[in-house]
């Protein structure tokens, strides 16, 4: 029996769930800036109730991002430190890969019969992070391309039967454009985010496929390559 721990701090929740035999367990909560205090206590937590230890756990997965840079870099140091101390492999997930996963589980999603469909994420100063994704059979969707990001305006939406993320309301008509003002409803989710049990069914096909990797290969994924722009250093770069 393979016990995966995985873990997601990438936004303002922080998030840990566990492998077990047949069903997985998670502690998902909103903190904001408490991550760093709770994270290890939970994963104690977590295992204390399954009456397992760190020695138990197979491997270590972790929400590597694109998110909250701040969070992000906690979370990969967390795991560096698990992984480098009990000797683990980790299995990296990125952050939309995650939503996407839980999303394709959800009522709503099945409701739609969508085969194509975009996570769109807030990544803050005026910005989207995208990804389009199709969905398989019998097996968690595949993402069509990089993780992008660029303004509201620009992102590609021809095609999409399916929109999920925190940018809908974020954005509204910046992102769907005129020519989607009749999207209903029924074809976006606004609500959903990343959490560990996203990270963790990711994690588990990885582990599957053999795509466990060395800790010392782990890095976040920040997709914006200076997080530190301002907002005026990017509008006179694109000027």
């Amino acid at each position: 029996m393979t016990h995966i721990l995985a873990i997601d701090t990438s936004t303002a929740w922080c998030s840990v769930a566990l492998s077990l035999a047949d069903q997985s367990v998670c502690r998902h909560e909103k903190v904001s800036a408490g991550a760093s205090q709770l994270l290890l206590p939970w994963v104690d937590e977590l295992l204390q109730e399954q009456s397992l230890t760190l020695t138990d756990i197979d491997a270590v997965a972790i929400g590597i991002g694109p998110g909250a840079f701040t969070g992000v870099r906690l979370g990969v140091a967390v795991v560096q430190g698990l992984a480098i101390a009990k000797k683990l492999p980790v299995l990296p997930v990125a952050s939309l890969d995650a939503i996407a996963s839980q999303l394709v589980l959800t009522p709503h999603f099945l409701e739609s019969q969508s085969h194509i469909f975009m996570v769109a994420v807030d990544a803050r100063m005026g910005e989207v992070y995208w990804a389009r994704y199709q969905v398989q059979i019998n097996a968690l969707p595949q993402r069509l391309g990089e993780i992008q990001l660029s303004t509201p305006e620009l992102v590609e939406l021809d095609g999409i039967e399916y929109i999920a993320g925190s940018a809908i309301n974020e954005f509204g008509e910046r992102l769907l454009g005129a020519q989607y003002a009749c999207l209903s409803d029924a074809r976006l989710n606004r609500s959903i985010g990343v959490d560990a049990l996203g990270v963790l069914a990711c994690a588990k096909q990885m582990w599957a496929q053999g795509l466990q990797q060395d800790v010392h290969l782990l890095e976040p994924l920040y997709v914006r390559n200076k997080v530190a722009f301002t907002a005026q250093e990017r509008s006179q770069q694109h000027g």
